[in-house]
C-alpha cells in the first residue's frame, strides 16, 4: 500500500511547499511590520517585535531554504531562482514572486488558483 504523499509528484510537493513557505514568510514580514510600527510609533513597547521578529527570522531562512530545493526539483532557471532569492528580502515580494510563478506554471501547480486542498 502506497502512502498518500507517494502518490503526489515530486514536482507538486515542492511547488504546494513553496507556495506555503513564501505566503508564510510574508505573513510573518506583515506581523513584524506591525510590530515595529507599534514599537516605534504607537506606543514604544517591543512585544510585536519580540513576537514576530524570531518567527519571520526562521520563516526567512525556510524560505531561502526551499527556494533553493524547489528551484531544483523544478527545474529553474538561474535567473529565476536568483529573483525568487532576491524577493526574500523587500516586505511581501515572496507574495509578488510566488503569484508570478504560479502563473507562469513554474510551481508544478495549476495556473488557475493552485491547489484544491
Amino acid at each position: 500500500m502506497t502512502s498518500p504523499t507517494a502518490a503526489v509528484p515530486a514536482a507538486t510537493r515542492a511547488g504546494r511547499l513553496f507556495r506555503t513557505v513564501a505566503i508564510a514568510e510574508a505573513g510573518s514580514w506583515l506581523g513584524l511590520l506591525i510590530g515595529m510600527l507599534f514599537k516605534y510609533v504607537v506606543v514604544g513597547d517591543e512585544v510585536g517585535v519580540q513576537v514576530f521578529g524570531p518567527i519571520h527570522g526562521a520563516l526567512f531562512v525556510a524560505y531561502l531554504i526551499v527556494t533553493l530545493v524547489a528551484a531544483r526539483v523544478l527545474g529553474w532557471s538561474r535567473a529565476t531562482t536568483v529573483l525568487a532569492l532576491a524577493c526574500s528580502v523587500p516586505p511581501l515580494a515572496t507574495l509578488w514572486f510566488e503569484r508570478r510563478a504560479r502563473l507562469a506554471g513554474r510551481l508544478g501547480l495549476a495556473a488557475s488558483g493552485g491547489d484544491s486542498a
